[in-house]
């Protein structure tokens, strides 16, 4: 990464992580397919719905016939956690219109969150719409375009879990992670680790309790306060 932001930073900056969109996007388009729906179908999820595990979800919500209602209760449940991230990204575009913010929160992922978020310590904490457009669009276009070739050979591959895709987007996260890690000076290394482990013991401990969609949500809420605490004690 790079100081710059432009649109040749934001192409070179995203292009590492559209392999984990390659990888679960084939595995999304083969899940699809094999829950029967249309390749139309599974590009217009892509291209509508937006959202990695909630179409794994919603493939096989209707594959069994689950009522309508039930499918939107399920997403608004699992995409719940961008409230707080377009929440915290929103600061570095206050300056910016209302439309402005409205499109780039409507393309922001988990991962392009990530990227912004690791962006901002080479960028003196600030970031600019056409950085974030180009990182956003690319991972939506290779996103479908994943999505639909998966769509296309899911025939050929009954359980893509066999190769491995579905390791994809963590192993991109603990890439993401690591880069935050090393390159946030703002912050001590003991502070982050500290964080890290509390998120991590955190979150094992609320899965015993919840869904991971809801301690998702709660941990994260949790880790930010911790994180707080913890700096201002020391």
């Amino acid at each position: 990464m790079d100081s710059e932001l432009t649109f040749k930073s934001g192409l070179k900056d995203v292009l590492p992580t559209t392999f984990g969109y390659i990888g679960i996007g084939l595995a999304f388009g083969i899940v699809g397919k094999t829950s029967g729906l249309s390749i139309l179908a599974i590009l217009m999820m892509s291209l509508m719905v937006y959202a990695g595990s909630l179409q794994f979800v919603i493939a096989g919500m209707l594959a069994a016939n689950s009522p309508i209602l039930g499918i939107v209760f399920a997403g608004f449940l699992i995409n719940l956690r961008f409230m707080l991230m377009s929440t915290s990204m929103a600061q570095y575009f206050k300056k910016e219109s209302l439309l402005q913010n409205i499109l780039l929160g409507s393309l922001l992922t988990d991962e392009t969150f990530a990227l912004g978020m690791n962006k901002i310590n080479y960028t003196d904490r600030k970031l600019n719409p056409v950085w974030l457009h180009t990182a956003n669009i690319i991972s939506y276009l290779v996103w479908a375009a994943a999505s639909v070739v998966g769509g296309l050979i899911g025939n050929l591959i009954p359980d893509p879990n066999r190769l491995g895709v579905d390791f994809a987007l963590v192993a991109m996260f603990i890439g993401l992670l690591y880069l935050q890690v090393i390159s946030d000076r703002s912050k001590k290394l003991s502070l982050q680790l500290s964080v890290i482990l509390f998120v991590l013991v955190a979150f094992y401990i609320s899965l015993m309790f919840m869904s991971s969609n809801f301690a998702i949500l709660l941990v994260t809420v949790l880790g930010c306060l911790f994180g707080m605490v913890l700096e201002r004690w020391k």
